[in-house]
């Protein structure tokens, strides 16, 4: 499934002739293959033996060295961005009704678990109700996801030290400053979500799209930003730290050069678990301060009472406590495990039928 040109590319970087490459492709058996300068089989006088100059390697074992670097070869940035937003969407409809049970809690002042919050949504509001406001991060994840890919790559280039390497405290900047980015384009659509996830909207809003344009006929356009200072620190927290953590991991618990794919793919799924969790854990209280903000719907003469994320981090510690900081914290950690193996398994898929076509 790999194409011609693909396998001439890396060929070269092997340093193989032409005729040998050849020989590879159709199966043929070896040849008297002529190198750049002229090089020719050469005979053994004294014993009229004939004794063939080195090769690079057996030509037909080319085949199956080359297909391999072509399947581990980076795509392009287009194909990247395509494989990141499936497997985005593919997350999200298997974990999105731990995201509702989450936002409930953050928005209550009172204390609920996880599974009786299941319950109470599903014997109150019906299970649909776990997927309402799904349509907004699934039209979200393409252009959040093509802003962060793009963004963290150009953050990346103009952090790299004088010898062109990125440390790991410079990777993290970079993700950092492309998850503050991604905030821009990804807010509104996180603004949306909250109102229809909010159990006090649900005569509210009928549909994802009537609550954007309800929101932005009674409030204004800007209103869909509502939470956006919460939400930069909340992609900084967890981007920096996500991004620090695991360039630490991969750096001291590299697999070997022979590794399966299968245990290319257990690192990686470790990897970006360790980093998920502490990042996670990190920003939790932005995360709060977020939900409770892109919640509140303007009333005349009624004031807001969170505005800034300091002064709403130490409002809410004052009247609910450090642990109201964390609400939300366990469908958070739920959703990371399974959801960052749905995401890898499902990138892996989509990036062998990107690569192919």
């Amino acid at each position: 499934n790999v194409s011609r040109n693909t396998l001439s590319r890396l060929s070269k970087k092997l340093g193989y002739t032409h005729s040998v490459f050849a020989v590879s492709i159709v199966g043929a058996a070896p040849v008297k293959a002529r190198t750049a300068h002229g090089q020719q089989r050469a005979e053994h006088r004294g014993t009229g033996q004939r004794q063939r100059r080195p090769q690079p390697a057996d030509p037909p074992r080319l085949l199956e060295k080359l297909v391999t670097m072509a399947s581990d070869a980076p795509l392009p940035l287009h194909k990247q961005i395509i494989a990141g937003g499936a497997a985005g969407i593919a997350e999200i409809a298997c974990m999105y009704p731990t995201d509702v049970v989450k936002t409930r809690a953050q928005l209550s002042t009172a204390s609920i678990g996880m599974i009786a919050s299941f319950r109470n949504i599903i014997a109150e509001e019906g299970t649909l109700a776990l997927y309402r406001g799904v349509a907004s991060p699934i039209m979200a994840e393409a252009p959040k996801r093509a802003c962060k890919f793009t963004m963290n790559e150009q953050y990346k280039s103009l952090l790299k030290d004088r010898n062109g390497q990125l440390p790991s405290h410079r990777a993290a900047l970079a993700g950092a400053l492309a998850g503050m980015t991604e905030a821009i384009v990804n807010c509104p659509f996180e603004t949306i979500k909250v109102r229809m996830q909010a159990k006090e909207n649900l005569n509210r809003f009928k549909s994802t799209m009537d609550c954007a344009l309800q929101t932005i006929k009674y409030e204004g356009v800007l209103a869909v930003y509502s939470g956006f200072e919460p939400q930069l620190w909340r992609n900084a927290v967890w981007n920096g730290t996500y991004f620090g953590i695991i360039g630490v991991v991969r750096r001291n618990f590299k697999p070997a050069d022979d590794a399966s794919k299968a245990q290319k793919l257990g690192t990686q799924f470790v990897t970006g678990t360790i980093g998920g969790f502490l990042g996670t854990l990190a920003n939790t209280p932005f995360d709060v301060v977020k939900s409770r903000m892109q919640n509140q719907i303007k009333a005349e003469g009624v004031p807001f009472k969170y505005n800034w994320v300091l002064p709403s981090l130490k409002t809410i510690y004052h009247e609910e406590g450090m642990a109201a900081l964390y609400k939300g914290l366990v469908p958070r950690l739920v959703r990371l495990g399974p959801g960052g193996g749905i995401m890898i398994v499902a990138f892996d898929q989509v990036s062998s039928w990107l690569r192919n076509m």
